[in-house]
């Protein structure tokens, strides 16, 4: 039962840039529990992070068009990006922190589905539209025709 609860204790962080082993961290007395704090928070946090981001910034790309009052999306998107990074900097809290960085990754990957979802709808229905109109570019209209 207690190696149970040791196991469960242990945190394993396996480094995806670097052929390197996993770390494992056991907490124990306030010393290693800092230095687990310390730890989470520069080696795996920082990366993470900035990878994160660039993920965002990269996602940004896509949405080339524009709002209401004429803003690119894309840099709306990079400024609310850059303000959500720049308010979570001063946490210190690391459960807090990976939280906000698995989140952050269901975001962007959920955005990029649906924008995937809609930009091959868009495709499709202009595949049937060149098909209804037997792929002619004058909209579909007898050679000849006024157009009024």
């Amino acid at each position: 039962n207690s190696e149970r609860h040791l196991q469960s204790n242990i945190i394993v962080r396996e480094s995806r840039q670097f052929a390197m082993p996993p770390t494992i961290i056991i907490p124990g007395p306030a010393a290693s529990s800092a230095a687990a704090t310390r730890h989470l928070r520069s080696s795996v946090t920082t990366p993470e992070a900035l990878s994160l981001y660039r993920d965002i910034l990269r996602t940004a790309k896509a949405f080339h068009w524009c709002d209401d009052s004429g803003v690119p999306w894309r840099t709306k998107l990079r400024a609310e990006a850059r303000r959500e990074f720049d308010a979570s900097r001063e946490e210190r809290d690391p459960l807090i922190v990976a939280r906000m960085l698995v989140t952050g990754r269901e975001c962007v990957r959920e955005v990029r589905r649906k924008f995937n979802d809609a930009d091959r709808e868009c495709w499709e229905r202009i595949r049937r539209d060149v098909n209804r109109d037997g792929g002619r570019s004058d909209g579909g209209r007898a050679p000849g025709g006024s157009g009024n």
